[in-house]
């Protein structure tokens, strides 16, 4: 029986977890979280039997204290619960579902305590990557990409010498945007936005994808994840999402790993490593298939990209400039206080006022965060 521990339970990595869980059977959950979704919450309580559930949110800490009384799951609050959850007795794995920099230290203190790293918190490898990955290897953790991009890159570099790796290649829809030019996103809605062409994700990782910001960010964590150069990253854009991502090796042979979208495939593989199990779902169907198609993706219009790897060129504190902004234009675009381009004003005008760290340790990171909010929440 395999025990694992999730951060993010009631989101969409999350849910999806628990749906391999139920598909395989011989998982036990040992611990959940989420921020304030305790309706969900306590529904995920009832049906797994978690030891521990922790929630952000102190209030509705309190509130489903009182409405679980009648089951054995304790309910811990704030970053000392999450703490608690992710360093907890018995667990082998910790399944970094959060979204935002609120993963990073949770991902520490598992670390230190022995767990591996089902890793879909891409934040925590673009702000604190350096940090991350000696301590990983320090502590004989493994760090298991959950993304579909990097589960792609790291599923075709199995059995494969990495220090043989001539290219990743990250593969894009594009978004729901493709193809439009930046005049066309003027008046773009929130709407508009939330209709990915292929894949179905949680809202902020959704509107990433159309500003192309997430794949900023993939490229990004994919230099940490695989210890590669920056110029060793290529994006292409692959609209029908079949080619999750592919390696080319210094003889120019390219490997891919290939699939309908489906975030149960990359779950399970993290959680079973190195072995696979039947999942249930669609098949890749070529003959219906057709054609797959690629293209360079348009920098000129969708500024995400160039602006991380600017921002990833930089090193030191520039990462987190970039991310903290980005994540507090996507609640901005979301609450439809801003609109679209406005993202990449904010991104671009909190970089450029930033004096950059160049190490900078977790309490420099987390500063850095905290300074970039206040300034975006002076002028926006």
């Amino acid at each position: 029986m395999k025990k694992i521990a999730i951060l993010g339970s009631t989101g969409s990595i999350g849910t999806q977890t628990l749906d391999v869980v139920r598909s395989n059977g011989d998982i036990e959950v040992l611990g959940i979280s989420a921020g304030k979704n305790i309706d969900k919450l306590e529904e995920q309580i009832r049906e797994f039997s978690p030891k521990l559930a922790a929630v952000w949110d102190e209030e509705k800490a309190r509130e489903l204290a009182v409405r679980t009384k009648d089951t054995n799951t304790r309910i811990v609050a704030g970053m000392d619960g999450l703490l608690e959850l992710a360093s907890m007795e018995g667990s082998e794995i910790l399944v970094t579902a959060i979204v935002g920099m609120l993963g990073i230290r949770p991902t520490i203190e598992a670390i230190r305590a022995g767990k591996d790293i089902a890793l879909a918190n891409k934040e925590t490898l673009v702000t604190a990557g350096h940090l991350i990955m000696p301590m990983a290897r320090e502590y004989g953790v493994r760090i298991l990409p959950v993304d579909s991009e990097h589960s792609a890159i790291f599923q075709a570099l199995n059995g494969e010498y990495r220090k043989e790796i001539h290219k990743l290649l990250i593969t894009a829809s594009g978004g729901p945007f493709r193809g439009r030019k930046r005049k066309d996103l003027e008046k773009v809605t929130l709407q508009d936005t939330l209709k990915h062409p292929n894949w179905v994700m949680g809202q902020k990782i959704t509107v990433d994808s159309a500003t192309l910001v997430n794949k900023g960010l993939e490229v990004m964590e994919a230099r940490w994840l695989f210890d590669v150069t920056l110029d060793q990253i290529q994006v292409v854009v692959q609209p029908q999402s079949v080619i999750h991502s592919m390696v080319e090796f210094e003889d120019g042979g390219i490997i891919a790993q290939l699939g309908t979208p489906d975030m149960r495939l990359p779950i399970q593989y993290a959680l079973y490593y190195p072995h696979r199990r039947y999942l249930d779902g669609e098949r890749l169907d070529f003959a219906k298939l057709g054609s797959i198609t690629f293209e360079e993706p348009d920098m000129d219009t969708f500024l995400g990209l160039p602006m991380a790897i600017r921002a990833a060129e930089e090193g030191g504190s520039m990462p987190t400039v970039f991310n903290a902004s980005n994540e507090l234009a996507v609640k901005k675009f979301l609450r439809q206080e801003i609109g679209f381009l406005d993202i990449y004003e904010i991104i671009g005008q909190s970089m450029e006022r930033h004096k950059k760290i160049e190490n900078p340790d977790l309490d420099e990171i987390l500063a850095a965060e905290n300074e970039t909010y206040q300034w975006i929440e002076s002028r926006w």
